[in-house]
């Protein structure tokens, strides 16, 4: 029980008995003697920001991986604040901020080299189309998202449950609006309503459960996950920087192996590396091969990661797309060795920028 006392303090009776609770009902309000939160672990600049938008009169909530992480004993890489105050008001109130976005409108407050990102409370975007702030594409995806809304609203527009929980300044109370709390205990990530449409608003949604899962150590809801293999084609049309982009949020938080082999459990690698997945499958002799090579490079990654060196996304990108060149260096003729390594690294980088973009201070050492 060492890892579910973690959440709690000075609670009473046995820590193993969170019930499930009626989001219908409103949030479950966790008081402050009843959670391990304290301000002494948030951000000053998070705080900054959240009472002057409390002292303006607006709500402010610190939400999202961020109490999380707090609740889970560990140190939020960011802090992210919503609130009720649409973003060019926030913008007002901060002379160090920028807005940001246009499919999901942000306002970026920086202090030094630490950003805090804040958010406006969304709805539902069906519920207000009027105004041209929500888009939807044929295939269900957002393409804009900015319809305003309550932090009810906000909650349920949230990806998983374990994300749903937001601290209030006022009171230090914390609102879960989805049974994070219960799902936290059960090492559970859960998807927050109908998974097939949440996957079709955003498909990345289906590599955010991968992650959350690997990083967490977490089990991943059969509901949340039955519906991944069927989706995993909707990532086919997501534009390759943000893949890249999210390429390094997976493999370089220091459960590399995990995530991997989660990805492979729920047939998502192929959409980041179709040419590493047909090296795996070209032959079931060569399979173990080539999943032993990646292996053993992700594990050295996440081993300097754990010891805090730095590892390069060249690095992975070479290792992944390893096997690959091989097979195409194999296939081409008359030419000698070396042109022809440069000529196949230049191929088979050319085809993996239609799945992931590859900035060029990594694709060039990589063909070095």
């Amino acid at each position: 029980m060492g890892f579910i006392n973690k959440l709690f303090k000075k609670v009473r009776g046995n820590a193993s008995a969170i019930e499930a609770h009626d989001p219908s009902s409103g949030p479950r309000i966790i008081g402050r003697d009843q959670h391990a939160i304290s301000r002494r672990d948030i951000s000053d600049s998070a705080l900054k920001v959240l009472y002057r938008l409390k002292d303006a009169g607006y709500q402010a909530y610190l939400v999202g991986g961020g109490v999380r992480d707090l609740l889970l004993g560990g140190e939020p890489k960011d802090f992210d604040i919503a609130t009720d105050a649409h973003p060019e008001q926030v913008h007002k109130l901060f002379r160090n901020s920028i807005l940001i976005g246009r499919r999901f409108r942000l306002v970026h407050v920086r202090f030094g080299r630490e950003i805090i990102e804040v958010a406006t409370f969304r709805a539902n975007h069906t519920s207000d189309n009027s105004d041209n702030q929500a888009r939807q594409a044929d295939s269900g995806m957002l393409t804009r998202d900015n319809v305003y809304g309550t932090v009810d609203e906000d909650a349920l527009r949230r990806d998983f449950t374990i994300n749903a929980m937001y601290y209030n300044i006022n009171g230090f109370t914390i609102h879960d609006f989805a049974n994070g709390l219960e799902d936290i205990q059960n090492r559970t990530v859960r998807m927050i309503g109908d998974p097939y449409e949440r996957y079709r608003e955003d498909p990345v949604r289906m590599l955010r459960a991968i992650r959350f899962a690997a990083k967490l150590d977490f089990y991943i809801a059969d509901e949340t996950g039955d519906p991944i293999d069927e989706l995993g084609h909707l990532l086919e049309p997501i534009p390759a920087a943000r893949m890249f982009e999210e390429i390094l949020k997976l493999f370089l938080a220091g459960q590399g192996e995990a995530t991997y082999e989660l990805l492979q459990d729920y047939n998502l690698f192929r959409y980041l590396f179709p040419q590493t997945q047909a090296a795996i499958e070209a032959d079931e002799s060569e399979e173990q091969r080539v999943e032993t090579f990646i292996l053993r490079a992700l594990r050295n990654s996440d081993e300097r990661i754990s010891h805090g060196k730095s590892v390069t996304p060249a690095f992975l990108l070479a290792a992944f797309l390893w096997h690959p060149l091989q097979a195409r260096v194999a296939k081409i003729r008359n030419m000698p060795p070396v042109p022809a390594l440069h000529q196949a690294a230049q191929d088979v980088i050319q085809e993996q920028v239609k799945s992931t973009s590859i900035p060029r201070r990594f694709s060039t050492p990589m063909k070095e």
